[in-house]
């Protein structure tokens, strides 16, 4: 059974940090991309970043490069996502994505990020 788990989310303040983690299970994870997307409320799904199988190669958007980076370990099936410097545009929720040519995409629940005063 395919699973793909955040977690991580919480309440932040802006200029605050925040890691977020997603656990893979039931998949070859090592040969999969994975990615980060977000929604924020009534807007479409947005690719914050991404990452290679072997972790040798990583893409972000443009309003998160240099704030946010993503990490994954294959030995352990997660990906991470460190965000800091956080805006309350980045209040949203949070996606964990697997993908492999040819393959099926799997996604999680998702995690809830709010940066408020």
């Amino acid at each position: 059974q395919v699973q793909l788990v955040e977690s991580g989310g919480g309440f932040v303040q802006p200029g605050g940090s925040l890691r977020l983690s997603c656990a893979a299970s039931g998949f070859t994870f090592s040969r999969y991309a994975m990615s980060w997307y977000r929604q924020p409320p009534g807007k479409e799904r947005e690719l914050v970043a991404s990452i290679g199988s072997t972790g040798g190669t990583t893409t972000y958007a443009n309003s998160m490069k240099g704030r946010f980076t993503i990490s994954r370990d294959n030995a352990r099936n997660m990906v991470y996502l460190q965000m800091s410097s956080l805006k309350p545009e980045d209040t949203a929720m949070y996606y964990c994505n697997a993908r492999a040519p040819l393959m099926n995409t799997y996604w999680g629940q998702g995690t809830q990020v709010t940066v408020s005063s």
